[in-house]
């Protein structure tokens, strides 16, 4: 697998662009109206928020993928079009239709997701006119606007693509998302839009999807909170003409692999970019007696703010990870645990083990501090990403919406 430049625009036959529209009002110059158009229809999948209180772009996304066909999807930034009623639906109909209207597509061939403030219906004139604008400028080299456009309070944009082969046949997978703040997904997270030239059958298209996001996008936590827009959707177009790549088969192995590592990555950088953070975190769980142990044990540390804290002050404070692991419902034995932050083991077989503080502060002065816990009650693992806590969380959410 050979990383590629670009995002969603690296695969054959995708086209995007990203466009100002002004959507908060302000006038502003940040882009905030996104287009991703395949040149042929494609096999679509999709994972969305567990939360009962789900956007109205969610609902009706994820109504169309289970079809199992999309040409195009159009995102907004900058208000999340959530609890928003009748109207809310009726505003993300009409922006698939828009965008279908300017794109030539009927408009149950457009996936539709929106990001920003809860709580705000959509101002449609302006989403029209940038719908508009945005469908006129896609161009094969539009990646990096709309990557830019979906972003709220990120500070860099995320993007990553891949070159692999199947069945002697390369082909490619570029991917964008967007996620700062209000991560602690249960599904996907945040916004992302994940592309292949790969022919892809939608069946296993939709496993791959769920399966790489277990291991991504649902290991990671910036604040604890779920936010109500959380979507990712892949598109396969098979423009690659590779051979399909059905389930039970090692194309399918292939493909799924390489779609979990891109969707690993854009993980990690959406935990690096939290909100106000200067640190990623890592929390390596092994020795778990099942996956869900590992997975919990792994999140539940990453999510500890006491343990964020710690990571931003620097603090080799080890006791908060294991009251982490022993809220997290993982099975296990306290006096089987050895744990590590870095190389420097803190505790062996449940007993603290003496270590260097000066060293100990030399691992927390980097900006990726990696946490290992052995639990040694079982064969499984998993890994979880986070960020610490800083004072300018505070700040940034205390004004979020003015």
């Amino acid at each position: 697998m050979q990383e590629m430049m670009g995002g969603v625009t690296a695969p054959t036959g995708f086209m995007a662009s990203g466009v100002t529209a002004d959507i908060k009002g302000k006038g502003g110059t940040k882009k905030d109206v996104a287009v991703i158009f395949s040149r042929v229809p494609s096999a679509a999948a999709g994972v969305y928020t567990t939360n009962k209180v789900k956007a109205a772009p969610v609902v009706l996304t994820q109504a169309r993928t289970a079809m199992g066909r999309l040409q195009a999807i159009v995102i907004n930034s900058g208000n999340a079009n959530a609890c928003t009623g009748d109207q809310g639906m009726q505003d993300a109909i009409a922006m698939g239709e828009l965008a279908a209207r300017g794109l030539g597509l009927e408009p149950e061939a457009v996936g539709v997701a929106s990001t920003g403030v809860i709580g705000v219906t959509l101002p449609m004139d302006r989403v029209k006119a940038g719908i508009a604008q945005a469908a006129a400028a896609i161009t094969a080299e539009g990646g990096q606007a709309a990557a830019e456009a979906i972003m709220t309070t990120d500070t860099v944009d995320k993007q990553y693509a891949v070159r692999l082969d199947l069945g002697g046949v390369a082909v490619t997978i570029g991917a964008m998302a967007k996620g700062s703040g209000m991560i602690h997904p249960n599904m996907a997270t945040m916004l992302g839009v994940v592309t292949t030239d790969a022919a892809v059958d939608p069946a296993a298209l939709q496993l791959a999807l769920k399966a790489a996001t277990e291991k991504s996008f649902n290991m990671i936590t910036v604040d604890g909170d779920m936010s109500t827009n959380d979507c990712v959707i892949l598109l396969a177009n098979g423009l690659a003409k590779n051979p399909k790549v059905v389930l039970g088969t090692m194309l399918y192995d292939t493909f799924a692999m390489a779609l979990e590592q891109v969707l690993i990555h854009l993980a990690k950088r959406v935990a690096r970019d939290g909100e106000g953070a200067t640190k990623l975190m890592e929390m390596r769980v092994k020795g778990a007696p099942s996956a869900a142990d590992a997975r919990m044990a792994a999140k539940a540390v990453c999510g500890s703010m006491l343990t964020k804290a710690a990571v931003f002050g620097a603090d080799a404070n080890w006791g908060r990870v294991l009251a982490a692991l022993g809220y997290s419902g993982a099975e296990f034995d306290p006096g089987k645990v050895d744990l590590w932050l870095g190389d420097l083991q803190m505790m062996k077989a449940g007993a603290p083990v003496p270590f260097s503080e000066a060293e100990a502060a030399k691992v927390l002065a980097g900006d990726t501090v990696i946490f290992t816990a052995d639990l040694h009650s079982g064969g499984a693992e998993a890994t979880a990403w986070g960020c610490d806590l800083t004072y300018d969380y505070v700040k940034i959410n205390g004004d979020y919406r003015t």
